[in-house]
C-alpha cells in the first residue's frame, strides 16, 4: 500500500482575507481547463473557466431581477447543476443564499421564507413525490395572479421573484433561462461595483439547523467562515487540483455546500455529483466512471454502498480519501470503508452547522486506530474545551463533558434571534455544542453522545452511543439506534431499534443475552425492536425523538411519561 499523501498544517491558508468570488476567479485562472462540475448521469461536464463564466452570467441575472447586496435569496431544490452556480452567483453580488431543505413541507417552507426575509425563491418543479410548485402555491396563493417580479404576498412581504431552475415556471414566476436572458442588459461594470462592497466577514449563507423541537434556527455564515473551513477540511484529505470529489450528500446542507462545493473550489478539485439525491448504485457508478479520489457521506450512506448488490467486481482503485460525518460513525463501518471500498485515507469529521461546520477532523495520515476510534483533532485556528454541563467548569483529559469551540468557523449568529444566539455563544465567544465529548491526552476527541440523548435509568447515567457501538459488534447487526423511553419504576428504560444484515436473523432474547455478556445489567435494553429502516433526516441522521415517540405510542407509555 502506498504511503498517505503528506499535508502541511502550518501553511498559511491562501484564502485568508479573500471572498468567495475572489477565490473562484483565482482557481479558474490557475486551472481553467480542469473539471469543475461533473454530473455523469446528465452528461454534464464543466471546466473551471466555464463555471466561472456561468457564475458571472447568473450574477448579471440576479442584478437584472433587482437583487441587491445584502438581500436574501432562497433556494429549495435537490442536487441540480444550477444549485452550485447560484451558490457562487449570489456570493458574487454579495447576496445571502438561504438554503431550504428539499424535504420541507408547506408548513416548514412558510416559516423559513418568512423568517429569512427572502426576496427571491429558486426551486425545482418536483422530485419523486414532492411537488414544489403545488406546495408553494399552497402557502402563497397570491402567486397565481401575480406578474413576474410583482408578487405581493401577505405572509411574505419581501418576496418578489419566483425562479424555476428547470424549463417550466409556475404562474407568476420565470425560468432560470429567462433570468439569464435578462442578464444581457446588465453591464459588466455592475460586477466591478459589487466587488468593492464585498468583505470576508460579511454573511453569505443562511443555514437552517434541524432541531428536534421548535422551529429551526437560521445560522449566518460568512465568506471567511466557509472558505477557511473549506481550506482546512480539504487539507486534512491532502487535496490537490488532481482530486475528484464524489458528493452524494445534499447541497442544502453544510456537508454538500461547504465540504463539497466550496472545499473543491478552494483546492481546484473536481465536483462529481452522482444524482439529485443519494442513491448507492448511482454513487458507486460515479466513483467508478469518473475515477473519484474522495467520497463523502454519513454512515448510513456508506452502509448502503457496502450493501449494494452491484459493489462486487467494481473498479474503485481511484478512491483514496473522503469524509464520513454528520452522525456518530460506527467503528465497524469505518473499517469496511477502508478495507472494502479502499478509501485508505478516509477521514472522520465532527462539527455543527453553527461552526461552518467542521470543528475536528482526523488526518489522512493518522493510523487506522485513531481514525476509527476518534473524530480527529482540532482544525488549525480552532480552539476547544470540555466543560461540566452543570457547572461550566473546564475539565481535563479523559473527563466527559460538553464540547465548546471558538475560532474562524463560529457563525455570526442566528438571524433575527438574539436570544438563541446568546444561548449558543457565550460572552467569551465559545459555541456550546450540546454534544458530550472527551479529549484524549494525544489531543484527539471522542464524541460520546448528546446531552439531551443521555438516558437516566434509576439514577444511572447511560450514554446510548456506547451501547450502539457494542451492538455493532454483533455479527448480524447492520445498524442500531438506542433511545430512552419513560418507565414508571426507573423513570427511563432503554430501547434499541436494530436493522439486521441481509440474510441474517436474531431474536430479542439473543440480543439481550449478547448485551448481558459484556455490559452492566442496567445497560441491557428492555425493549428491542427489529426494523427495516429508521426515521431519518435528508442527511441520513437518525431521528431518535421519532423512535421515542413511536415506542411510547406502541407500548402505551404516555402515562409513565407524565407521571
Amino acid at each position: 500500500m502506498s504511503k498517505p499523501h503528506p499535508i502541511d498544517e502550518n501553511a498559511t491558508p491562501w484564502v485568508e482575507g479573500l471572498t468567495m468570488p475572489q477565490v473562484l476567479r483565482e482557481t479558474a485562472r490557475r486551472y481553467p481547463d480542469h473539471d469543475a462540475l461533473v454530473f455523469p448521469a446528465l452528461g454534464l461536464r464543466v471546466s473551471y473557466r466555464e463555471f466561472s463564466e456561468q457564475v458571472d452570467q447568473a450574477a448579471h441575472g440576479l442584478f437584472a431581477l433587482g437583487i441587491k447586496h445584502g438581500e436574501h435569496v432562497a433556494i429549495w431544490a435537490t442536487n441540480v447543476p444550477d444549485w452550485v452556480v447560484l451558490q457562487f452567483a449570489a456570493a458574487r453580488i454579495g447576496a445571502v443564499l438561504v438554503n431550504i431543505n428539499p424535504a420541507y413541507r408547506p408548513f416548514e417552507l412558510k416559516y423559513v421564507l418568512n423568517q429569512s426575509d427572502s426576496v427571491a425563491l429558486f426551486l425545482v418543479e418536483r422530485f419523486k413525490t414532492s411537488h414544489y410548485f403545488e406546495m408553494l402555491n399552497e402557502v402563497c396563493p397570491e402567486l397565481a395572479s401575480s406578474k413576474p417580479g410583482e408578487l405581493h404576498a401577505k405572509d411574505f412581504p419581501n418576496l418578489r421573484w419566483i425562479v424555476a431552475l428547470e424549463n417550466r415556471a409556475p404562474q407568476g414566476g420565470i425560468t432560470w433561462g429567462e433570468m439569464l436572458r435578462r442578464a444581457r442588459s446588465i453591464p459588466n461594470s455592475k460586477l466591478d461595483e459589487a466587488d468593492t462592497l464585498l468583505k470576508p466577514e460579511q454573511a453569505i449563507n443562511i443555514q437552517y439547523t434541524s432541531g428536534t423541537t421548535g422551529f429551526p434556527k437560521a445560522a449566518m455564515l460568512s465568506h471567511r467562515n466557509l472558505l477557511l473551513n473549506g481550506y482546512y477540511t480539504g487539507m486534512c484529505q491532502a487535496f490537490t487540483a488532481e482530486d475528484r470529489v464524489c458528493i452524494p450528500v445534499p447541497f442544502y446542507h453544510c456537508f454538500g455546500c461547504v465540504l463539497g462545493t466550496i472545499t473543491s473550489v478552494v483546492h481546484g478539485s473536481a465536483m462529481i455529483i452522482p444524482a439529485e439525491s443519494f442513491h448507492p448504485t448511482a454513487t458507486l457508478d460515479a466513483i467508478e466512471k469518473e475515477r473519484a479520489t474522495s467520497l463523502y457521506g454519513v454512515p448510513t450512506m456508506f452502509i448502503a454502498q457496502l450493501q449494494d448488490p452491484t459493489l462486487p467486481g467494481r473498479d474503485l482503485k481511484s478512491l483514496r480519501t473522503g469524509v464520513m460525518a454528520g452522525s456518530p460513525c460506527p467503528i465497524e463501518v469505518m473499517r469496511q470503508v477502508i478495507d472494502v471500498l479502499g478509501a485508505r485515507e478516509i477521514t472522520i469529521g465532527y462539527g455543527l452547522t453553527e461552526a461552518s461546520p467542521i470543528i475536528t477532523q482526523s488526518r489522512n495520515t493518522d493510523p487506522i486506530e485513531i481514525r476509527v476510534e476518534t473524530v480527529g483533532r482540532l482544525l488549525p485556528g480552532v480552539e476547544a474545551k470540555i466543560v461540566d454541563p452543570a457547572t461550566g467548569a473546564t475539565l481535563g483529559d479523559n473527563q466527559q463533558g460538553e464540547l465548546c469551540a471558538r475560532g474562524h468557523g463560529i457563525m455570526l449568529g442566528y438571524y433575527h434571534n438574539p436570544e438563541a444566539t446568546e444561548a449558543a455563544i457565550d460572552a467569551d465567544g465559545w459555541l456550546h455544542s450540546g454534544d458530550l465529548s472527551l479529549r484524549l491526552p494525544n489531543g484527539y476527541y471522542r464524541i460520546t453522545g448528546r446531552i439531551k440523548d443521555m438516558v437516566i435509568r434509576g439514577g444511572e447515567n447511560i450514554y446510548p452511543r456506547e451501547i450502539e457501538e457494542f451492538l455493532f459488534t454483533h455479527p448480524a447487526v447492520e445498524q442500531a439506534a438506542v433511545v430512552g423511553v419513560p418507565d414508571k419504576k426507573y423513570v427511563e428504560e432503554l430501547c434499541a431499534w436494530i436493522k439486521l444484515k441481509a440474510g441474517c436473523t436474531a431474536t430479542v432474547d439473543e440480543i439481550r443475552d449478547f448485551c448481558r455478556g459484556s455490559l452492566a445489567r442496567y445497560k441491557v435494553p428492555r425493549y428491542v425492536k427489529f426494523v427495516d429502516s429508521f426515521p431519518q433526516t435528508v442527511t441520513g441522521k437518525i431521528q431518535k425523538f421519532k423512535i421515542r415517540e413511536m415506542m411510547i405510542a406502541a407500548h402505551g407509555l404516555e402515562e409513565q411519561e407524565t407521571a
